[in-house]
Order: C-alpha cells, then sequence, then structure tokens
C-alpha cells in the first residue's frame, strides 16, 4: 500500500517563500503523474501544479512565475517550492500520486 506524507506547510507573511514535501512510500512508490492540489475553505480541491515521470509540469494560472514543482525519484520525494507567497494561496495542501493517493494534507496559511 502506498503512502504520502506531506510536510513544509506553515504561517508565513505576504512575500515570504516556503517549501512543501511530499514523501512516497510503500510497495510500488513509482508513478505517472504526481501532483499537488490545495482547498481553500469553502472552495473545491484544485489543482496547484502535475508532473509527469518524464518532467513534463504543469501550473494554474494563479501559480505561474511563483511556484514550482520537482522531484527528487532517489528520495521518493516530490517537492513544491512556492515564493512571492499571497493572501489567496492560505490552503490545505494536498499531494496527489497518479489521480488516486493522496496525503493527509499540511496547512499554509499566508498573512501578516
Amino acid at each position: 500500500q502506498v503512502q504520502l506524507v506531506e510536510s513544509g506547510g506553515g504561517l508565513v507573511q505576504p512575500g515570504g517563500s516556503l517549501r512543501l514535501s511530499c514523501e512516497v512510500s510503500g510497495s510500488s512508490s513509482s508513478f505517472l503523474l504526481m501532483a499537488w492540489f490545495r482547498q481553500a475553505p469553502g472552495n473545491q480541491r484544485e489543482l496547484v501544479a502535475r508532473i509527469s515521470a518524464g518532467g513534463t509540469t504543469k501550473y494554474a494560472d494563479s501559480v505561474k512565475g511563483r511556484f514550482t514543482i520537482s522531484t527528487d525519484n532517489a528520495k521518493n520525494t516530490m517537492y513544491l517550492q512556492m515564493n512571492n507567497l499571497k493572501a489567496e494561496d492560505t490552503a490545505v495542501y494536498y499531494c496527489n500520486r497518479n489521480g488516486g493517493d493522496w496525503g493527509q494534507g499540511t496547512q499554509v496559511t499566508v498573512s501578516s
């Protein structure tokens, strides 16, 4: 059974940075597609960024130029580098593997 564990969330001021991590473990840690989603209170869960096994990336328009998704296959870990954070980035961030496996989420709060 595959497990995904997110970390790196927290409270940051507007304009600040955070790096989220998603460690994948289990019987088969390989992937076709990994992604970060987020869900703010009262909103639906939305795609933030995704990366294919071949390294192709896609970002939501709202985070283009500020967020960077990457993977370290040796560590079975996916990252989301978030720069120039805005209040509207406040949400619980979830990692997803192959569209089916989810982590428990990590809270990101952007506030002064």
